[in-house]
C-alpha cells in the first residue's frame, strides 16, 4: 500500500459544492509572499521648467522635470502629477506610456518604476494644445508639477507652477 498523504477540499461554484482531492504534494499553495523594499530616504525635487510659448490653436510640451537629490536611490515608485491651467487640453501620445490623462482633462498623472538613483533625473513629457479663442499676449497661470513617493523625505520642494505665455503664430507657420 502507498503511504501517500491525500488532501480534500471543498470548492463552490455558483450554487453547488464539489469535494475535490488528490495527494498533499497537489494541494494548492498561497503565492510567496512578496515583502515590499522598505522606502528608502530620498529627496525628490520638482525644477520649473517653462514649457515654450505657443500661438493659439498650436501646441507645446509640459515637462515634469524630477530630481532625486538623494541620499539614496528610491525604492518605491513615484508618481508625478501634471496640473494643466485652463485654456489648454492634453495630447497624447504621453511619456512615459504610462500617464494617463483625468476624466476631465485637467490632470495627467504619469508613474514612474522604483530605482532613481540619486543625483539621477526623470520627466514625464505631456503635450498640450491651446484653445483657439486665447487671446495672444496671455499668460496661462495655474499649470504644476508635483511629485509624489514615499520615499521622499521632504515635501518642500515637491510642487512647482509653470505658466504658457500665448503668441503670434510665426511667419511661414
Amino acid at each position: 500500500m502507498n503511504a501517500m498523504t491525500w488532501y480534500r477540499a471543498a470548492l463552490t461554484v455558483g450554487a453547488a459544492t464539489l469535494l475535490v482531492g488528490g495527494p498533499a504534494w497537489a494541494q494548492p499553495q498561497p503565492a510567496p509572499y512578496a515583502a515590499a523594499a522598505a522606502p528608502s530616504h530620498s529627496d525628490l525635487e520638482v525644477v520649473r521648467l517653462d514649457p515654450d510659448s505657443a500661438p493659439p490653436g498650436g501646441t507645446t510640451t509640459i515637462h515634469g522635470f524630477v530630481a532625486n537629490l538623494g541620499p539614496e536611490a528610491t525604492n518605491s515608485p513615484m508618481t508625478v502629477t501634471v496640473t494643466l491651467p485652463r485654456g489648454v487640453t492634453p495630447e497624447e501620445p504621453y511619456f512615459p506610456d504610462t500617464c494617463e490623462a483625468s476624466p476631465n482633462g485637467r490632470q495627467v498623472r504619469c508613474v514612474f518604476p522604483p530605482g532613481l538613483k540619486k543625483d539621477r533625473s526623470a520627466t514625464a513629457l505631456v503635450p498640450v494644445s491651446l484653445d483657439r479663442d486665447l487671446k495672444v499676449g496671455a499668460v496661462l497661470r495655474g499649470g504644476s508639477v508635483a511629485v509624489h513617493s514615499p520615499d521622499d523625505r521632504n515635501g518642500q520642494n515637491n510642487r512647482q507652477e509653470f505658466e504658457i505665455e500665448v503668441v503670434e503664430t510665426s511667419p511661414g507657420l
